[in-house]
């Protein structure tokens, strides 16, 4: 994360043309904004398996050039996801146990580092010290996060992908950059507290193999909301229409703004209903631009040609 900071207030560059920002998602507005502005006239490829609500609202109005690849890489299975009201492992133990002893790993994940007093929700300390006592001389227990020195996390990561720990507990560390292909469990604790992108992500961290995969959303929220987003996420495998339903439920944000969701500004227009005419007028207003930019250049070549004339004396007015 040093290193990103630096990309974006630190690092002077000679000529930037180009940038590229991967799993978009994760980038404020301003952070893309102080990297752009690093060079004059930056072209900005944007990737993201599930954009989040501003970006897949500006994609619409027009204002972005979209390439969409929606085929899986070979040999992937869709993850079984399943949403469990609880706040607690003790539904799927069984499961995981079965799981474990076929010779699979395993991620827990868990909103926070440690203990919170304000907050009620899980922390991966916590939780890995109760499934480091539950299965030990059995399976190892590895604990994961952001607070942790740099070489300490990758020897933790070596030792998960040389199967040495069998549970992974971590934090959202995990969320992008990871392919262990021999974990095909992940348990989310909490998962009311994650955006729907991020689910998307954690869950794309098993499954990477041919194996089947399976990951569970733990939480016992009682929000309506909560709910129906976990229930979505449970029959929903394709990032676009998690992010479209994101779009739906959050709102766009403002476009020109910095506000990367929230109720749309319109007065009249909804982005959803009224999508077709949005695109109409989109598609009225380019025209209208090319128009004006023909013209221009339409008067500036006629300036030109009575330029000449004029250095040749054949002016006429």
């Amino acid at each position: 994360m040093l290193i990103l900071h630096a990309l974006f207030q630190k690092v002077e560059y000679h000529r930037l043309g180009f940038v590229i920002t991967d799993e978009q998602h994760r980038f404020g507005v301003e952070q893309r904004k102080a990297l752009k502005n690093k060079g004059s006239q930056v072209d900005f490829l944007i990737m993201s398996a599930t954009p989040i609500p501003r970006t897949l609202a500006i994609s619409m109005y027009g204002d972005m050039d979209v390439s969409t690849m929606k085929t899986m890489p070979k040999g992937r299975i869709p993850v079984v996801t399943k949403y469990i009201k609880s706040s607690s492992m003790k539904p799927i133990l069984k499961d995981l146990k079965e799981y474990l002893a076929s010779g699979g790993q395993c991620y827990v994940i868990c909103p926070l580092v440690e203990d919170s007093e304000v907050l009620d929700a899980k922390s991966a300390s916590q939780i890995a010290e109760a499934m480091q006592q539950y299965f030990r001389g059995t399976y190892q227990v590895g604990l994961l996060h952001g607070q942790m020195k740099d070489d300490e996390k990758d020897r933790i990561m070596q030792d998960f992908q040389k199967q040495k720990i069998h549970i992974l507990v971590s934090t959202t560390v995990v969320e992008v950059g990871v392919d262990v292909k021999n974990a095909n469990m992940m348990v989310i604790y909490n998962a009311e507290r994650f955006g729907m992108s991020q689910l998307h992500q954690l869950r794309g961290r098993v499954g990477r193999g041919h194996q089947q995969a399976y990951c569970f959303f733990m939480s016992s929220s009682t929000s309506k909301e909560a709910i129906e987003r976990l229930k979505y996420m449970e029959k929903s495998h394709d990032g676009f229409e998690i992010s479209m339903y994101d779009l739906q439920i959050r709102g766009p944000g403002e476009v020109l703004g910095n506000r990367q969701s929230g109720l749309p500004t319109f007065l009249v227009a909804d982005v959803f209903k009224d999508f077709p005419i949005l695109n109409v007028a989109r598609e009225d207003a380019m025209r209208i631009v090319e128009g004006y930019e023909k013209r221009n250049e339409y008067y500036h070549l006629m300036s030109t040609i009575q330029e000449k004339l004029k250095e040749n004396n054949e002016y006429v007015d």
